[in-house]
């Protein structure tokens, strides 16, 4: 069975019960249950500091289904740092919780769990459980905020959502699975070129990317995102942004470059994948317009974001999927960065409302600072780490541009969906620093939890637009493990 490749998995698991526990045992003042956070924070740490050591250890458990290999190693780091980051951001965010914050944490660990296991998928029963296990802890996280009325109705529309899409999801795993009779992605591989004009298995695959295009928000299933991400409390949004939605991109990279490679090379696919990724450039930068409220504009941003990132798997190319983890890893950062400021400015506030930003500058000069960096991130301004990571996508399509001239409007529609955002990101910095609007100018007091995490992010924006080639060399080698 090779169980010690699961030891990180088991640990994690072993931390969210004694999260939840320790509540209940030791009964913690709710002035000083923040350091619950702070110990999940340092285990968590430990547990990415001996991860770094383990390049060497890889393999398969239960039968192939759970891998171990260069790909699975990457993201479980992204997970790590990600899971770090937003117990970081939800220990700041505990006094706007009305319920006990400990079983939040243990909650955003258990949601964590889901996600390294989906790093590790070799199978469609393995990829079934991860994301249940991803989706259900956030049917609580969403509608956490039990007494605030667009929480339960940011919990209530994530849970019909996420239902339907499991329906697509294991509807499509049935109809592949009938007529391969292959679950293992490895089998799959071997015996799907029999299949690529079989329309049931085709169908199949069909509805399978049809409920991972849920948990991605790719166009034309994230409906339910901006809804969600602004009912939410601040710190499962950032986690849903970040670490769910990159769940669902290792298990796409999983399906499509591990499962089915000889349907995925097919024209016609790549074709369909241009015509997703591009429209979902459009909508969310059109729809991001608008809007006023800053975690609806970011949701929408999200939405666009992940257009981005389909454009690494639309070009069908290690190149491609070595960009689109690099853009994972500056989107993370960046992302951060964003929420911890809209937690902290606007924790006692009733609405997100960009115009709460105003004279931030005075009230914070840090925030301020934070806050521009990562929107002139996410707008893919340099040296920041948005910038690269467009880049790398960008040129991955244009290279495969010579075989299908449809990558050139690929990459012309991103270049106009950059353009578009830089009206609303710079609307942010406008309201920071320009708008008169201001209605409180008291400074704002941070903890040095909160100053460690903000330079965390900042050192994060800035280190990989600089100094990108650590990160791109560990992208290329996970991308290996696709081949």
């Amino acid at each position: 069975m090779n169980a010690s490749l699961m030891t990180l998995e088991i640990w994690v698991i072993a931390l969210g019960i004694v999260l939840m526990l320790a509540d209940f045992f030791f009964d913690v003042a709710p002035e000083r249950r923040k350091y619950l956070a702070y110990l999940g924070i340092s285990v968590l740490g430990v547990l990415l500091l001996t991860n770094l050591g383990n390049d060497a250890v890889t393999g398969t458990a239960f039968n192939g289904a759970f891998v171990e290999d260069s790909l699975a190693i990457f993201f479980k780091r992204f997970f790590l740092v990600a899971a770090i980051l937003v117990l970081f951001l939800a220990s700041e965010f505990a006094d706007k919780m009305a319920v006990s914050i400990s079983e939040y944490y243990s909650l955003t660990i258990f949601a964590l769990t889901g996600m390294l296991f989906a790093a590790s998928a070799n199978d469609f029963v393995m990829l079934f459980v991860s994301i249940e296990l991803i989706t259900i802890t956030f049917y609580v996280l969403v509608s956490y905020q039990r007494r605030k009325p667009t929480s339960l109705e940011a919990g209530v529309k994530y849970l019909i959502i996420g239902a339907l899409s499991s329906a697509f999801m294991v509807f499509g795993i049935a109809l592949i699975w009938g007529t391969t009779g292959q679950l293992n992605f490895t089998a799959l591989a071997q015996v799907a070129p029999e299949f690529v004009h079989n329309k049931i298995f085709l169908i199949g695959v069909l509805f399978l990317l049809a409920g991972i295009g849920f948990k991605i928000a790719a166009v034309p299933f994230q409906i339910w995102a901006p809804d969600v991400y602004q009912g939410a409390p601040t710190p499962t949004s950032t986690f849903l942004m970040v670490g769910s939605k990159a769940a669902g991109f290792v298990l796409l990279l999983r399906v499509l470059f591990t499962a089915i490679p000889a349907v995925t090379m097919q024209r016609q696919w790549a074709d369909f994948l241009i015509v997703i990724s591009g429209l979902t450039i459009l909508y969310g930068n059109l729809c991001a317009l608008p809007q006023r409220n800053v975690k609806r504009l970011l949701a929408y941003s999200s939405i666009a974001h992940a257009g981005y990132l389909l454009l690494g798997i639309a070009a069908v190319s290690a190149s491609g999927q070595s960009a689109l983890m690099y853009y994972l890893a500056g989107y993370l950062f960046t992302i951060v960065a964003a929420f911890m400021v809209i937690a902290l400015v606007m924790r006692h506030l009733d609405n997100e409302d960009i115009s709460a930003l105003a004279g931030l500058n005075q009230r914070s000069p840090l925030l301020a600072t934070t806050m521009t960096l990562a929107m002139a991130s996410l707008a893919g301004l340099p040296p920041l780490a948005g910038f690269f990571g467009k880049f790398l996508l960008l040129k991955a399509v244009l290279a495969a541009g010579v075989a299908n001239h449809g990558y050139y409007w690929l990459a012309f529609t991103a270049l106009a969906g950059i353009i578009i955002s830089f009206y609303y990101y710079f609307g942010v910095i406008r309201a920071i620093y320009w708008s008169k609007d201001a209605a409180d100018l008291s400074p704002i007091n941070l903890s040095g939890a909160a100053k460690f995490s903000i330079a965390i992010c900042i050192a994060g924006m800035v280190w990989l637009g600089t100094f990108p080639n650590t990160v791109v060399n560990l992208a290329d080698e996970a991308a290996k493990a696709l081949k």
